[in-house]
């Protein structure tokens, strides 16, 4: 929006400024979209237009499913055309803001006659038939029902939401809150995306800005390992809602001033005061909508960033005491380098350094979820172990003597080709000499006789301890054991196929994969190179455990 057209006030609250950008400003506002070029943040034109291709042929898809399902509940041909079905995007692709080997969020959205498990099985099937496929996986028992696909090299995760209506139309929007009424809450949940995202979009004063802003700001997150929703950070949605708001503050401003502004702003946020764009509305349904004065549980959120569409809701519930000490300790660092970048005695470059996880702490918990089954399996397995290590992270916490429970936000995938005797120490996370993980491309390979394959992800826990007194142990069997049953509680779950061990690692046994080529390992120090007595070595390093854990030696 040009400054001509200046309107009273974006948000909840007048702007903090309404000037416009200095000539200093637009040259480092050049800078700073140099310098994602040179990161990689932008994609190349040819495919962005493969992602349209695919969109199309999913759109093309979506027709025929829902053709298909009307035929099947007896509708004529003409009635069963004119029943539709329409995908939208939402998350970065929507936003604009998706990179190289970005994932696109697409919802499928369906009339009233077809359901979701029409979508789990018709649809998914017609997929399957797709010579473009090259990956599926379907979560129908997710928080959010999910079939997770690559189209064309491209990773989708579709989700599907029904509307009350007996058609859907090509020209439809998702504006209207009456489109909300008398459908379930999983697909409530479905269309919020989108509508969020939407609603983001009307909610910027000059999307251009807030578009390179969040860029900037999602590579720095992401760097510094601060980036998703599941394991108790701010997730995509978040972070944009949080650069809208600094958007709405200063609404003149150049994406670098706005990246300047964000860290200066947010370092000083009064939390748990709510991060809002507008308003919170009411609106048609008897659903709960965020209220820290009606609900405990409202007012438990530490960090509470709230989406502007109807029903409002908390994007930040999963943030814990750990992550948010770390969150808050980041951006006073990005805010640092930040005061640095402003008067040139540093680029923008240094803002995006690598985090430094493997290096920060003495103590890591090693989570290891194997699966001797299929990778279809072992992604459905893997996937419960992760959406339940924020539980882990809450029980280490309530120790008194864990400061910081920090999870990693990427897991570590292997898949290895081996000997019946040999599976179990895989999935222990043993290291077996000679022994390499499969190629992406053979991992769905059906082995030889007397071989089996088994699927691991290794997902680590930073553990910062204050030992107090003469202690010199830290018990964390309980946690670890109310996690296990937790995972076991799944209803698919097998101990035949599925296992799950944690052990405890300190920082220089650390394995070789989580550190990049050339990054330097930590050292054990010269104390512990000198001690006689290996067994506390032994005690913290080696055991592995399924139903309890070795207490961790200090």
């Amino acid at each position: 929006m040009s400054s001509d057209s200046k309107q009273a006030q974006w948000g909840v609250t007048p702007p903090i400024s309404e000037a416009g950008p200095t000539a200093a400003e637009n040259a480092l506002n050049d800078l700073l979209i140099e310098e994602l070029k040179r990161q990689g943040s932008f994609e190349s034109k040819a495919e962005t237009e493969k992602r349209v291709e695919v969109l199309k042929l999913l759109q093309e898809l979506t027709v025929e499913f829902v053709r298909q399902v009307s035929l099947q509940k007896h509708m004529t041909e003409g009635m069963a055309k004119a029943s539709g079905g329409k995908i939208f995007t939402f998350g970065s692709y929507r936003l604009g803001v998706y990179g190289p080997g970005s994932d696109i969020d697409t919802l499928v959205v369906v009339p009233k006659h077809v359901s979701r498990e029409d979508f789990f099985t018709v649809f998914e099937k017609l997929l399957r038939k797709r010579p473009e496929l090259d990956e599926i996986a379907s979560v129908p028992d997710a928080f959010v029902p999910i079939i997770k696909i690559k189209m064309s090299g491209i990773s989708i995760d579709l989700i599907c939401a029904r509307l009350d209506v007996p058609s859907v139309p090509a020209d439809l929007t998702l504006e209207d809150k009456n489109l909300l009424k008398n459908i379930d809450e999983k697909d409530l949940r479905s269309l919020n995306g989108t509508r969020v995202t939407d609603e983001i979009l009307r909610l910027v004063p000059q999307q251009i800005v807030f578009k390179h802003a969040l860029r900037a700001i999602k590579l720095w997150a992401q760097r510094r390992a601060i980036y998703g929703n599941i394991m108790g950070f701010p997730g995509g949605v978040a972070w944009a809602m949080l650069v809208a708001r600094i958007c709405q503050l200063y609404p003149y401003a150049v994406s670098a001033t706005i990246v300047g502004k964000f860290f200066h702003i947010l370092t000083r946020w009064t939390w748990p005061q709510p991060v809002l764009l507008k308003p919170i509305e009411d609106g048609p349904l008897q659903v709960r909508v965020w209220n820290p004065k009606l609900y405990a549980m409202d007012r438990s959120h530490r960090m509470p960033i709230i989406t502007p569409a109807y029903p409002s809701m908390c994007a930040t519930h999963n943030i814990t005491s750990s992550t948010q000490k770390v969150i808050m300790a980041e951006l006073v660092r990005g805010g640092q380098i930040m005061d640095d970048i402003m008067v040139g005695r540093k680029s923008w470059a240094d803002l995006f350094t690598k985090h430094d996880f493997f290096h920060r702490y003495k103590y890591y918990l090693s989570i290891i979820a194997a699966t001797n089954g299929t990778a279809e399996d072992h992604l459905k397995w893997s996937g419960l172990v992760e959406s339940k290590l924020r539980l882990l992270v809450q029980k280490l916490e309530l120790l008194g003597t864990i400061e910081i429970s920090h999870p990693f936000v990427k897991s570590f995938d292997k898949t290895f080709l081996v000997s019946e005797d040999e599976a179990t120490k895989v999935a222990d996370g043993q290291v077996i000499p000679g022994l390499e993980p499969l190629p992406k491309e053979k991992i769905n390979m059906t082995p030889e006789p007397g071989k089996t394959i088994v699927h691991t992800t290794v997902l680590y826990i930073g553990l910062k301890i204050v030992l107090e007194g003469s202690s010199k142990q830290l018990d964390i069997k309980w946690p670890c054991q109310e996690f296990f049953e937790a995972c076991k509680s799944w209803t698919h779950y097998n101990e035949n196929t599925y296992n799950i061990y944690i052990k405890n690692v300190r920082n220089y046994d650390l394995p070789n994969d989580v550190f990049e080529e050339g990054e330097q390992r930590p050292e054990r120090s010269a104390k512990n190179k000198n001690k006689k007595n290996l067994k506390r070595k032994r005690d913290l390093n080696g055991q592995v455990c399924r139903e309890s854990v070795p207490a961790v030696d200090a």
